[in-house]
């Protein structure tokens, strides 16, 4: 008899507990436990607007500019950001320039190219924990 009813006690309690323990909250402000929020929080990126002349002369000085957001925020604490520049087709043979911060978001560097050709370059940049590294080309010409 006893076992015929523990079964019943037993599986009414795991339902109960799994009901209580199943309850989303539908308060957006809603908090947990320890007062910070109990949603999901979303995944917000670094972002890089990677910025040169699609064109340029040999030996002409060309501006690399990169914008670094987070978010809607400019970010002017990057850990790093460099721009890594080799002709098309040859990337074992790459350069590497470091960034200036300009302290307003942005950072840049001036290169000039010796020949002509097609030149692709990545703006390796790390801030907030994250890396990212956007690649843009440029056409040199006589």
């Amino acid at each position: 008899m006893v076992k015929k009813l523990l079964f019943p006690i037993l599986l009414s309690m795991i339902l109960i507990l799994a009901a209580c323990g199943g309850e989303e909250q539908t308060d957006e402000d809603s908090h947990g436990h320890d007062g910070h929020s109990s949603g999901e929080e979303e995944l917000v990126a670094i972002e890089v607007d990677f910025q040169v002349p699609e064109t340029a002369k040999v030996n002409e000085t060309v501006e690399l500019v990169a914008t670094v957001t987070y978010g809607d925020e400019l970010v002017t604490d990057a850990d790093e950001v460099t721009f890594e520049i080799w002709e098309q087709g040859d990337e074992e043979n790459s350069i590497e320039i470091e960034a200036t911060n300009n302290g307003d978001g942005t950072y840049s560097a001036e290169t000039t190219f010796d020949k002509a050709g097609i030149f692709e370059m990545y703006a390796h940049t790390t801030a907030r924990d994250m890396h990212t590294m956007p690649k843009v080309s440029i056409t040199i010409e006589e």
